[in-house]
């Protein structure tokens, strides 16, 4: 009895290591942060192969339901020198040179400074010194000064 209850929970253990070859679903820890794997966006998306830290050989992912992430992405660049206006954005308009130009600002100056405040006049001696507290004398020990 005791050998068949040892092998049943030595069975037990030892199937929890076999646990890793399925598949896993891919969940986002925050909404709109995509999980990228191998240029893959493999949110929401099933990953089989993926041993991740449990073994020490590297098993290449397969991805179903993953869409391809362009690692650069294809934006619409404007190089001015290639003579042609840009699709979009604002139209810059040139005036002619003869035109009627505005009048001038009026002219405007502002400063800032800073001091420190001008200090009291001091005395040397305070006007209302504190009161002188003696010590009071302890002769219990007897006198401080011995014959020599």
């Amino acid at each position: 009895m005791r050998v068949a209850a040892t092998l049943a929970i030595l069975a037990a253990m030892t199937s929890a290591a076999f646990a890793g070859g399925g598949f896993e679903i891919v969940i986002p820890g925050r909404p709109g942060v995509p999980i990228i794997i191998n240029g893959v966006d493999a949110s929401y998306a099933v990953v089989e192969g993926d041993w991740g830290l449990g073994k020490g050989t590297h098993v290449e992912p397969t991805i179903y339901g993953g869409r391809y992430i362009d690692p650069v992405p294809r934006v619409g660049h404007y190089y001015p020198s290639a003579g042609r206006m840009p699709g979009y954005g604002r139209l810059e308009i040139e005036p002619p040179a003869n035109r009627r130009l505005p009048q001038p600002a009026e002219s405007y100056h502002q400063s800032w400074s800073a001091q420190s405040a001008p200090l009291p006049a001091q005395s040397n001696v305070p006007v209302d010194p504190p009161e002188i507290i003696y010590a009071p004398q302890d002769y219990r020990r007897g006198p401080h000064n011995f014959p020599r």
